[in-house]
């Protein structure tokens, strides 16, 4: 692996939408987790193992992905450094025929920070404090965690920085800052209550293909929709 700093965001507004890139962007989330199996928040815990169903959904998104690129398709391959998100993509990888090692990661890819609340049981959470999860699928900010606008700097500050990239790219990540990745990629209308552009949410080991500014839907994963 390739790994490079995180920049951390200011809680700053949305970044405006990146220009146009040359190439397909493979946006993905990773499978799922023994922490989404429990019902656990997990943030942007670093190591949380994928299930056997998670492998699973791995095991689908790199067969279909193969399908739509053949073999050894001409592909840079970035991740989130989470155990989760690097697991998947070595499944991926070698549906593929590409090289797990030459991936890239960045922090700017990590999960939503959920501060306090990260780590803990959904049903606990929701006893205490109501429900975190919104209509839509999105997570209530945690008191001392990351907001949806930081969330919305650091991301676009990762398309910023590589927004010089040619080609296609493949990029394991996680459900809430994808979506917010994805909003910002296709300049989706910023939540009113959020603060951020958010995409339509969609379930583990799924991947969206952003070209020209607009995103399709290759591949549905089965796994959980919400984080």
């Amino acid at each position: 692996m390739i790994p490079s700093h995180r920049q951390d965001a200011a809680d700053a507004g949305p970044t405006e939408k990146p220009r146009i890139r040359r190439g397909r962007d493979f946006v993905a989330r990773h499978g799922e987790t023994v922490f989404n199996a429990a019902h656990r928040l997990q943030g942007d815990a670093a190591h949380t193992p994928l299930t056997r169903a998670g492998f699973a959904q791995a095991d689908e998104l790199g067969r279909a992905l193969r399908n739509l690129l053949g073999a050894k398709p001409a592909l840079t391959l970035w991740a989130s450094p989470t155990g989760r998100a690097l697991q998947t993509l070595a499944v991926v990888a070698e549906h593929l025929g590409l090289d797990w090692h030459a991936a890239r990661t960045d922090a700017r890819l990590v999960e939503i920070d959920m501060g306090c609340w990260g780590g803990r049981y959904y049903a606990d959470l929701a006893a205490e404090v109501g429900s975190i999860v919104q209509p839509g699928g999105t997570l209530r900010a945690a008191p001392d965690g990351e907001t949806y606008p930081q969330i919305a700097a650091r991301v676009g500050g990762w398309l910023a920085d590589t927004a010089a990239d040619a080609g296609d790219r493949l990029v394991i990540m996680h459900g809430i800052s994808s979506r917010v990745m994805l909003g910002v990629m296709t300049g989706a209308p910023v939540d009113p209550v959020l603060g951020a552009p958010i995409a339509p949410g969609l379930p583990q080991g799924s991947v969206t293909l952003v070209e020209a500014g607009r995103a399709t839907v290759p591949h549905r994963g089965t796994g959980f929709a919400p984080a």
